[in-house]
């Protein structure tokens, strides 16, 4: 203050009273301004920033006291491609599975489920054994510990007390196709390595006699699909002091207190045996030459800049602490397995283990299920998938859903093919359930209908997915290359496909209502998709799309029919479906509120909020977990409540056979199910923040009760951290700072 009235004074003392009145006025703007601020910021925590991330995440790494016994009782760890599943069995042996986003197997020829054998098998590469000798635990009683580090991502075991401490850490180098196995030990001990292969009647090979380092591989059959012909995976384990003790052990040439184990996992296509292996032994050679304290380094700074994306803690009632550790380690989870070849399976990722209890089917007797398993197959099915990915938005995980777009335009040209062969039209779609190499079946109006048969809504989510990514990131180059061929070709496909009625309108006929209902007339999810991608692709700029293009979209936009509405206890709802509503259902969904998420035509600020609401009232399935879609389309309409409930379930709905918490409970789907998290994180982040256009929406179903420090990302390369404090938002930053006027906060406006 002293400092702002110097120039006030010494303008006194000159006699020039205007200017010095003019400071004047300006230094009591300035303090006016000040104290307004402070008054919003005044509260009893301090606001997270980026250096402080590493203390937050600390306090939700999860720890255990007791080791395994089994598989059941693993931690997850990985790099995007490669995963673990890490546990410690009671004689003190560290044991974790290894897999692999594009390690696709083929079903034996005696598998009788249909889903597995049409889509391969993501399997594991095999299991690791390593044993210390003495062995710490011999005694019972011997202190234990065993610790997921989030910050740095390692798994860090302790067994032991005194001269007998041994440490193990076991990390997935985040830059590197490398699993590291470190051992320390205050005494020196004795180190043996087994690989424990399932396989080897299988498919699986054991290379014999192979110089200080086991190497073993994966080869599909010959008579497997053309698509899954010719894979090859496996991998090198090795280290230093470590000697061939047979083709599956290596061990401690002598006692030591430090040991570093790499494994080296490698999938190829369409190379020999030979080849495999000359690459394998190179990759491994080539990484053998970096400094390894350095590969370290960079590894704890890739995942130092991963949680400094974004972030959510909150406070308040008792179950606010187990939320915030689902948000995290779902997160978490989707980050170990979301940089793959492939996109994240919703049944499982890339963690399953053995299920010794599980029963398929009701009718099935009880039968021992291996790591390898996975009910509902191989396959991507669409609106499950879906759920990991549309939360990489907010989290900033841009990265981490270019798998998915990928995947998808590798597809895209031999089912515009095979649409031209069955149709005689342009255009492409994408089947719900597809392999990763895609495929279509023909579904034309005489077909019988089925689940998936006459179903096309694929293309249009992932349209209005690529388009969100496209606003967030600004990347034209993606925008020309992958999001308007795939949208451009989903677009044409609808247009060509399907006649116009008496009004010259689009008739969507016959085509599913999603899974609900087959075969029917002009459907809610695909007309809201079509409004909703349609105009979004109007409004991309002009060097990205040419003005026929354009033209000949807006044509196809003024030709769409109204989305179906009806009366129930007189109100207007949203329908299913256009005309009388007697289609029998066949599945637990809400088709009508798509036109609410994914396609936002209802919502905040939009108008007709309260058919909407209606809607989401009278909705016939009131589900919770799994691949349900309520807690989003709840609070992208506000109703704070039933967000409020939903997103509590869904982010702390442990699956009970398996101890890490947020390894979700099976659902309709395979544990652990990733449908529950990714909705879950989804749901939470819409409570937090909305978005439109160039609008951001601040806390639009948000729980008075609840406090938070979080840090979003918004499109136009925006993020938005700040504080929740009593129903409040305080401490806002947003970056850049122009992007303060798109702000709606609707506390204030309430």
């Amino acid at each position: 203050m002293r400092t702002m009235l110097s120039p006030i004074i010494s303008k006194c003392r000159m006699k020039n009273y205007p200017q010095a009145l003019r400071y004047l006025l300006v230094c009591l703007s300035i303090l006016i301004i000040t104290v307004k601020s402070n008054s919003q910021q005044v509260n009893t925590h301090k606001p997270i920033s980026g250096s402080d991330i590493s203390q937050q995440l600390d306090t939700y790494n999860v720890r255990w006291d007791t080791p395994g016994p089994s598989s059941s009782q693993s931690m997850p760890t990985g790099n995007g491609d490669i995963g673990l599943n890490v546990w410690v069995e009671s004689d003190g042996d560290l044991c974790f599975y290894i897999g692999k986003t594009d390690a696709w197997g083929a079903a034996s020829a005696t598998e009788k489920n249909t889903w597995i054998k049409a889509g391969g098998v993501l399997m594991k590469l095999g299991k690791v054994r390593v044993s210390v000798n003495p062995n710490p635990l011999l005694k019972p009683g011997t202190p234990f510990e065993q610790i997921l580090k989030l910050h740095n991502n390692e798994i860090v075991v302790n067994e032991g007390a005194g001269d007998n401490t041994v440490q193990l850490r076991v990390w997935v180098d985040a830059n590197h196709p490398v699993i590291r196995v470190e051992s320390k030990s205050v005494r020196p001990v004795s180190i043996k390595v087994t690989l424990d292969d399932w396989r080897i009647s299988n498919g699986d090979t054991i290379l014999t006699n192979q110089a200080n380092k086991i190497t073993w591989y994966h080869q599909n059959p010959d008579d497997a699909d053309s698509h899954l012909r010719g894979i090859i995976f496996g991998g090198v384990i090795k280290g230093n002091q470590l000697v061939y003790k047979d083709d599956t052990t290596l061990q401690s040439h002598t006692a030591v207190t430090n040991q570093l184990i790499s494994i080296y996992p490698l999938t190829t296509k369409d190379l020999s045996p030979g080849q495999w292996l000359s690459k394998v032994n190179k990759q491994a050679t080539q990484i053998d030459e970096l400094p390894f304290e350095k590969m370290r380094l960079a590894h704890q700074q890739w995942w130092d800049q991963f949680w400094h994306r974004s972030w959510i803690f909150i406070r308040g009632d008792k179950l606010t602490d187990s939320i915030t550790k689902g948000y995290i380690l779902q997160r978490f989870v989707t980050a170990c397995a979301g940089r793959g070849a492939y996109p994240i399976k919703f049944n499982g990722s890339i963690f399953v283990v053995d299920n010794p209890s599980y029963r398929p089917n009701a009718k099935s007797s009880v039968s021992s299920i291996d790591a390898d398993y996975r009910a509902w197959g191989g396959q991507y099915w669409m609106q499950n998938t879906r759920a990991m990915y549309w939360p990489r938005l907010m989290a900033g995980d841009f990265d981490e859903m270019l798998p998915l777009f990928n995947m998808y335009a590798q597809i895209l040209p031999d089912n515009t093919k095979q649409v031209k062969k069955f149709y005689h039209h342009e255009g492409a779609y994408f089947a719900e359930t597809s392999p990763f190499w895609g495929g279509l079946s023909y579904m034309g109006p005489e077909v019988k209908e089925n689940w998936t048969g006459h179903y096309f809504t694929p293309i249009l989510e992932l349209s209005m997915m690529m388009l969100d990514y496209y606003e967030y990131t600004g990347d034209q180059k993606f925008a020309k290359e992958t999001l308007l061929p795939i949208a451009s070709a989903g677009i044409q496909f609808f247009d060509q496909h399907f006649g116009r009625d008496a009004q010259g309108k689009l008739l969507l006929d016959p085509d599913n209502s999603i899974e609900m209902f087959w075969k029917v007339h002009d459907p809610a999810p695909d007309i809201a998709g079509l409004h909703a991608v349609i105009s979004r692709l109007i409004a991309l700029p002009d060097n990205l799309v040419d003005g026929k293009t354009k033209a000949d979209w807006r044509r196809l936009y003024n030709e769409l029919p109204e989305l179906p509405i009806g009366d129930q206890d007189g109100k207007s709802v949203l329908l299913p479906y256009t005309g009388p509503q007697t289609a029998k259902g066949h599945n637990l969904e809400n088709p009508e509120l798509y036109a609410v998420y994914p396609y936002r035509i209802y919502g905040l600020g939009k108008p007709d909020l309260t058919l909407a609401i209606n809607t989401f009232a009278v909705r016939k399935f009131k589900d919770k977990g799994c691949w349900v879609q309520d807690p989003i389309q709840a609070a992208m309409l506000g109703l704070t409540d039933d967000a409020q409930t939903d997103v509590t379930f869904d982010l702390t709905r442990k699956e009970p056979t398996l101890k890490f918490p947020t390894f979700w409970a099976t659902g309709h789907d395979y544990a652990p199910d990733e449908d529950n998290g990714g909705n879950g994180e989804n749901g939470l982040q819409q409570m937090l923040m909305q978005t439109d256009g160039k609008k951001i929406i601040l806390l639009p179903a948000w729980p008075k009760g609840w406090s938070a420090d979080f840090k979003l990302n918004a499109p136009y390369n925006t993020t938005v951290q700040g504080k929740v404090e009593n129903g409040k938002m305080i401490n806002l930053i947003i970056t850049p700072a122009s992007r303060i006027k798109d702000v709606v906060d609707l506390t204030r406006v309430q």
